[in-house]
């Protein structure tokens, strides 16, 4: 059968047949692609900015340990010793909680109101978070304010965070293709960098200045997020906006445009956006619990040098899987799989022992493996769900790991708490690795969904485009945009 094409007044292609019956009708708006550039100034510029955000955002996340110890000791001198513990950790838990749970909200707002304005809301959020934290942190200490910063540092915070992380990774395939996975493996290794310098440096300004100074220092820091944002200029539109149907509910259509429903018909994303909260259920109880097991185990050891290997290890990770992520014919998600394969048996593997030095040893690749997988997930989510839906994949996939990675560390403790020993925990946190692992098999069988019939060909330029948030930030001539039907997002 041989075919035509036409365009309509609604910009869309009209796939006709010899025979002149309307074969298939495409909408041309929701192929438009640009090709990233992979180099240039604004590019490393680009990086570099993510980069920054990714470690001002973990690595006040990562070393909260130093705002729980001051405030552990504050409630304790303030006479609320019965619950200090408790309630200082709850701070610190929302925040984290709050980062991954806000994820795919963060994600719709992409696409709606611009990468820019999401991390600008997100700089803004967490600025005034650790601003208000300090406001009302006062010397001595009141033990009912504590309920204030489970709202400024937890929950404030912790939402802009959200709302700044998932554009930090959505921006870097709008520079980057054939660099991608070296480029994310960069940007995510800012975490461990911070996480590195930041805790003796709070530390520091905590014991000579004050608690309220140090959340002084973090509201600063947290300002910057709002510098980088004015640099994420995107190079790809959002998403098309889905025509709503007359035969649907009105909250239907009302969800319809706002979720790109199209990332959930894309059964590999599917699969995979099952299988990484499983693999995670019990990926922070090594970070949690492994200083009470070395105390424990190993009394007479450094407790803190475990988890400074993991860190350093993590971020060496991240760029040298992602180097090799790039390299051709590497399938990314299997390299995925075999990181959670190893997570889950080096984790499996700490109690174990009853050498520090072979733990030592356990813990570095522990560390290796885990920068892998986080590396991954930025290009994955790129080579599953195209540069229209990325955004949307990785929040709600962050959003999807919240769950695990609130609860894991609890449940360990509780185990702990009953039998009085890390060995049961640490076997059990080591299992979802294996079986989310085992569940992106699947992916595997699947069909490649990015395939379109050979009937449809290349579409002539659109007249006209919505007036969407790309359109606003980029000020490029909407003539000049061609769209094309060669690689549809599905």
């Amino acid at each position: 059968m041989t075919s035509e094409s036409l365009i309509n007044n609604n910009n869309n292609v009209i796939i006709v047949s010899a025979d002149k019956n309307i074969v298939k009708e495409e909408d041309t708006r929701k192929v438009v692609e640009h090709e990233p550039p992979d180099s240039g100034f604004r590019a490393y510029i680009v990086a570099i900015c993510a980069f920054l955000c990714n470690g001002i955002i973990f690595g006040i996340i990562n070393t909260y340990s130093v705002i729980y110890l001051s405030l552990q000791k504050q409630l304790v001198a303030s006479g609320d010793d019965a619950n200090a513990s408790s309630k200082a950790a709850l701070v610190g838990s929302l925040t984290i909680g709050a980062t991954f749970f806000f994820s795919p909200v963060s994600g719709i707002l992409v696409d709606k109101l611009g990468l820019r304005r999401t991390t600008f809301l997100g700089g803004i959020l967490t600025t005034c978070g650790m601003m208000l934290s300090a406001y009302h942190t006062d010397d001595p200490f009141q033990p009912e304010k504590v309920t204030v910063l489970c709202f400024t540092y937890g929950l404030l915070f912790g939402t802009g965070a959200a709302l700044a992380y998932t554009p930090t990774l959505a921006i870097l395939g709008h520079y980057f293709k054939k660099k991608l996975g070296i480029v994310n493996g960069f940007v995510t290794a800012g975490s461990n960098v911070f996480t590195f310098i930041l805790p003796q440096f709070l530390t520091h300004i905590e014991e000579h200045y004050g608690l309220k100074n140090c959340l002084r220092v973090m509201m600063i820091m947290s300002s910057f997020i709002i510098v980088c944002a004015l640099i994420y200029k995107p190079l790809q539109p959002p998403p098309p906006k889905k025509q709503q149907k007359a035969n649907r509910s009105s909250f239907y259509n009302f969800l319809r445009s706002i979720i790109n429903f199209d990332n959930w018909k894309k059964k590999k994303y599917v699969v995979w956006a099952i299988s990484i909260p499983v693999a995670l259920f019990g990926y922070f109880v090594p970070y949690v619990h492994i200083g009470k097991f070395i105390e424990e185990k190993f009394p007479d050891e450094n407790k803190n040098l475990p988890l400074m290997c993991i860190g350093i290890t993590s971020g060496l990770g991240r760029i040298i899987f992602g180097w090799i992520s790039d390299l051709p014919n590497v399938n990314r998600i299997f390299l995925q799989q075999i990181s959670f394969y190893f997570i889950g048996l080096m984790t499996i593997f700490v109690p174990l022992t009853d050498n520090y030095i072979f733990l030592l040893f356990i813990v570095l690749a522990l560390g290796l493996f885990d920068g892998c997988f986080i590396s991954l997930l930025g290009p994955i989510a790129y080579e599953l769900c195209g540069s229209h839906g990325a955004a949307q994949a990785i929040g709600f996939l962050l959003g999807l790991c919240s769950f695990g990675l609130t609860a894991g560390p609890p449940i360990a403790g509780e185990i702990y708490d009953s039998t009085k020993s890390y060995t049961l925990p640490f076997i059990l946190a080591g299992i979802p690795p294996l079986v989310g692992a085992s569940l992106m098999f699947i992916i595997r069988a699947l069909k490649d969904e990015r395939k379109i019939s050979n009937d449809v060909i290349e579409a002539q330029p659109l007249q006209t485009m919505p007036q969407i948030a790309w359109d606003k930030e980029n000020k490029q001539p909407i003539e000049e945009r061609r769209a094309t039907l060669a690689e549809p997002d599905e």
